[in-house]
Parts: structure tokens; C-alpha cells; sequence
């Protein structure tokens, strides 16, 4: 059997009403919309599912609760179709893991997973979450936010970009130390951003997963209830009930993404992982890894080290093309302060990864190129830094 499916505009107040009606079958399902404009039920719901969701979008599963968009990371963005019991078991496994239910800072946009997993977890638990204001995320926002939680178990969820500004702000840095847990999600955070917000008393629990696990399934390396994950040919496959039900519109794809094995279903990943004593150890992804001058760099290794530097606020390294090396490594900062030189980024690069990987350019910029809810745009940085010749 089928469901309508609804698209309503992103809004936390609109949304929380219609998650609890779609998560208990009394109401169709919900495709958070980034555009604002929304639609009735079963009318344009292709607008909040995302491209290709094909003739029959207007309608998904029975038990399909939720659709939400891609970041596009892979291509062009997708529309990921999530059960309730999906969502259920997500939230379960989520509030068991942490300090069992509590009360959720809405710091991320509601269309995107990580968000929309705030609402869910709220209507889940019974509580009400406290959203931040529109427009810019600033720290004084987040401090304000924080004051309207009250007392209690209090949880949210950032990007790395986000943690970075508030440790940069005392007053925020203190709001963040009073949760219970801070889920860190969406793209690789450097070691040293994560040692200095624990060192500073911020409960960080960094998470791994995609909108087709709902969200982060894999929290501090270690698998949620339920969760199992394997590495296969170097990359992460993963399993469990809070898998989606597939893409809307695209069976295509589902057969391409998730596949039975063993007779268990499981998600096949393009991240590079590696499994120490059961604790996953994310490596990047196969598609961003750089081969320069016959040599494989892993980017985000680099980033990890470069991060660490004085005068880095942020990192992103990429790969342009290049006669000589064929792929040249070349790292774009947002300083704080006094950016690095190239030859003091060359040094510990080459002194903790060996001299391939040390990149043979370095851009200062004042912000990243951003997509989805916070993720390096590294195809919009690579296109923009192909052209450009400038070596500081």
C-alpha cells in the first residue's frame, strides 16, 4: 500500500505537528521543503523530494514517514525515503547511547537530516525543542538558544564549522559545556578542534552516517543498537533497522546503494573506513582522494594536520589539475589570526604524512564554500582554485 506524501516549507512549527502524525500513521508523509513554498497533500511533493523523483512522488510507502534531500555530495541530490520504524529505532538507539531522552537545540537546518532528526527525537521523546532564530548561525544566537532550554537533559547537534565559531566566543563556549552531549556530524573534524573543545569541558560526541541510516548511526567510532558495519574492499557497508527504505523514485538506484549479502541488507558507502578492536576509523572518501605524481593523498589527513597549526580556523584540501603532477595538493585556510606559510604547512605535513602529501599550494580565503548543512563544497573550492595561480 501507499501513503500521500506532503511537502511543507522547512519550518520547525510546521513540521514537529506533521512528523508526529506521519511517525504514528495518521497523516501522510512529510518531505521538508528548503524552498519555503511547500504544497498540499499528494500536490508537488516532487519539490521537497528532490530531482528525479518521477511521476509517481506524489505517493511513497506505507511506512515511509519522512523524505529528505541529499546534500548532493555524490552528484545530484536524492530524495531518501525513511521508515518510521526507521526513525523509531534511530531515536531509541540515539537516546539509549546518550543520556536517554532529553530536551534538543534545534541548531541546523529542519530539510536536512541531522535537523530534522532534532524534531523527530523531540516528538519521539515528548518534548519540546527550542529553535534558534533565522538568518546567520552566530554565537550569541546559540548562547540565547541555550538560555531558553532550562534545566534538565539538553542535547543538540552541530557542524564542525559551528563548534569552531563558538569555541572562538567564551560566553558560547560555556553555553556548550552545559549539554549533555554535543553530536558532531557532517564532515571530518580536525583533532585538534575536538581536543580543545573537550579540554574545555564540551561533552563532543562525533558522529558518522548519511541520510540513508537516518542520520548518524555510528557515534565516537562505535556502532548504535542495532547498527553493523563492515569494511569491504576498503570500503564501509552498513546494516541495521535504521536503514531508508530506498530513493524516491529511483529503484535505479536502490539497487546500486543497498544490497543482500548474507541475507542482510546493507548500505554500500564510498567512505574508506578501517575497524580497530571494533571502533570504526573513517579514512575519507574513495572519491576525494588525490593522486599526485602517482601517489594516493587522503585529504583529510592532511586537513587533520594543517588544522592543528597556529592560525587555522578552518581547512579544506583538494586536488587541481596539473601538467606536471597531474593532480597538485593544494590546501585552502580561513585563518584565525596569522595564517601558517606554505613552507610551515609543507614541514608538518611532510613530517606527519610524508612529503606527497604535503600540499604545494596554499590559498587563504575568508570563508569555505559550504553545501548542505555545513559540509566543504570541495567540487565548488577545486573549480574555483583551478584557475587561480596565487601562492601565498
Amino acid at each position: 500500500m501507499n501513503r500521500p506524501l506532503r511537502a511543507l516549507p522547512a519550518r520547525p512549527d510546521l513540521l514537529l505537528d506533521a512528523l508526529a502524525a506521519a511517525l504514528d500513521g495518521t497523516g501522510p508523509a512529510v518531505a521538508p521543503d528548503a524552498s519555503g513554498a511547500g504544497a498540499g497533500a499528494g500536490a508537488g511533493a516532487g519539490a521537497g523530494a528532490g530531482p528525479g523523483a518521477g511521476p509517481d512522488a506524489a505517493e511513497v510507502p506505507d511506512d515511509v514517514a519522512l523524505v529528505v534531500r541529499t546534500s548532493g555530495s555524490t552528484g545530484e541530490p536524492r530524495g531518501v525515503m525513511l521508515g518510521a520504524t526507521a526513525l523509531r529505532a534511530s531515536a531509541a538507539a540515539t537516546a539509549g547511547r546518550l543520556r536517554g531522552p532529553g530536551r534538543w537545540l534545534l541548531a541546523l537546518p529542519a530539510q536536512h537530516v541531522a535537523g530534522v532528526q532534532v524534531l523527530v527525537r523531540s516528538v519521539l521523546a515528548g518534548t519540546t525543542p527550542v529553535v534558534m532564530g533565522p538568518g546567520p548561525f552566530r554565537p550569541d544566537g546559540f548562547v540565547a538558544a541555550t538560555a531558553r532550554l532550562g534545566p534538565g537533559t539538553r542535547y543538540t547537534s552541530l557542524v564542525p564549522t559551528q563548534l569552531v565559531r563558538l569555541l572562538d566566543d567564551p560566553a558560547a563556549t560555556e553555553a556548550l559545556a552545559s549539554y549533555d552531549a554535543v553530536l558532531l556530524g557532517g564532515a571530518a573534524t580536525a583533532t585538534a578542534v575536538l581536543d580543545d573543545a573537550r579540554a574545555r569541558g564540551v561533552r563532543v560526541v562525533t558522529t558518522y552516517g548519511m541520510s540513508e541510516t537516518c542520520g548518524g548511526c555510528v557515534y565516537d567510532g562505535v556502532p548504535l543498537e542495532g547498527v553493523h558495519v563492515t569494511v569491504e574492499d576498503g570500503l564501509v557497508s552498513l546494516a541495521g533497522p535504521v536503514l531508508a527504505t530506498g530513493y524516491l523514485g529511483r529503484p535505479d538506484l536502490d539497487a546500486q546503494a543497498f544490497v543482500v549479502t548474507d541475507g542482510v541488507r546493507r548500505l554500500r558507502t564510498a567512505d574508506v573506513g578501517r575497524i580497530d578492536d571494533g571502533v570504526l576509523t573513517l579514512l575519507g572518501r574513495a572519491d576525494d582522494v588525490i593522486i599526485t605524481g602517482g601517489t594516493n593523498v587522503a585529504p583529510a589527513a592532511v586537513e587533520d594536520v594543517v588544522a592543528g597549526l597556529a592560525g587555522v580556523a578552518e581547512v579544506c584540501v583538494v586536488g587541481v589539475p596539473d601538467e606536471q603532477w597531474g593532480r597538485l595538493v593544494v590546501a585552502a585556510v580561513v585563518p584565525a589570526g596569522d595564517p601558517p606559510t606554505l613552507d610551515e604547512v609543507r614541514a608538518a605535513v611532510t613530517a606527519r604524512l610524508g612529503a606527497p602529501a604535503a600540499p604545494r599550494r596554499l590559498v587563504v580565503l575568508d570563508s569555505l564554500p559550504l553545501r548542505g548543512p555545513g559540509k566543504p563544497d570541495r567540487r565548488a573550492l577545486t573549480a574555483a582554485l583551478t584557475d587561480r595561480r596565487t601562492t601565498t
